[in-house]
């Protein structure tokens, strides 16, 4: 009975979390252009580039918030 007894260690975990940063590491790696690992990327997983530039745009007009342009 002991042999048949499977325990959590014996079932490899996969979650979004590490999809996404094996996704990146996928794409991001290697010797080709920056240009050409981003395009890569945004053509496999479009929602997450989508999502990711959303982001980006965010950021950057929270930094721009309440600065004088003058």
């Amino acid at each position: 009975m002991a042999d048949t007894l499977i325990t959590n260690r014996d079932i490899p975990v996969s979650n979004g979390k590490t999809k996404l940063t094996d996704a990146f590491k996928k794409h991001f790696g290697g010797d080709a252009p920056i240009t050409d690992k981003a395009r890569g990327f945004a053509k496999e997983r479009p929602w997450t580039s989508a999502a990711l530039a959303g982001v980006a745009a965010i950021a950057v007009l929270n930094t721009l918030r309440g600065k004088k342009l003058s």
